[in-house]
């Protein structure tokens, strides 16, 4: 594949950071080989709001460590900005899940491919800016 950039959606940070059998071969591959590997910044608050919620409970980490544990893996934590925001609110989507959309205008923002097992993704497949979602 070996994209210079890729964002990652929040339950493939988490595939990925545990080595998950869930994460599939192509998203396995798209990470390996880009050039660089972004997080949103909103999936550490949908991660630590699962968490506490005790929806998503991660093995042998403290949620607070998920930034750190990235880092060490060569990770980086994507930009958020005011137009990134509004992006996301403007976005002609009728998908209303407020991560997601975040995602999304992060993604078209940076312009790069989204790694993500959510198909809802596709729906931004004619949206000026998005480039392609990876699984």
């Amino acid at each position: 594949m070996g994209v210079n950039a890729i964002l990652i959606d929040t339950h493939t940070f988490v595939w990925a950071l545990y080595k998950s059998n869930d994460l599939s071969a192509t998203a396995r591959g798209a990470i390996e080989s880009a050039g660089e590997v972004y997080v949103p910044p909103c999936s550490f608050h949908e991660i630590a709001m699962k968490h506490r919620a005790g929806k998503r409970p991660l093995p042998d980490a403290d949620v607070r460590l998920l930034p750190q544990l990235l880092s060490r893996q060569g990770g980086l934590v994507a930009p958020y900005t005011a137009a990134m925001a509004m992006l996301a609110g403007a976005l002609d989507w009728e998908h209303r899940d407020p991560f997601d959309r975040m995602i999304a205008a992060t993604a078209i923002e940076m312009a790069c491919p989204l790694v993500s097992k959510d198909a809802a993704f596709d729906g931004l497949d004619e949206t000026t800016g998005w480039k392609e979602r990876i699984w």
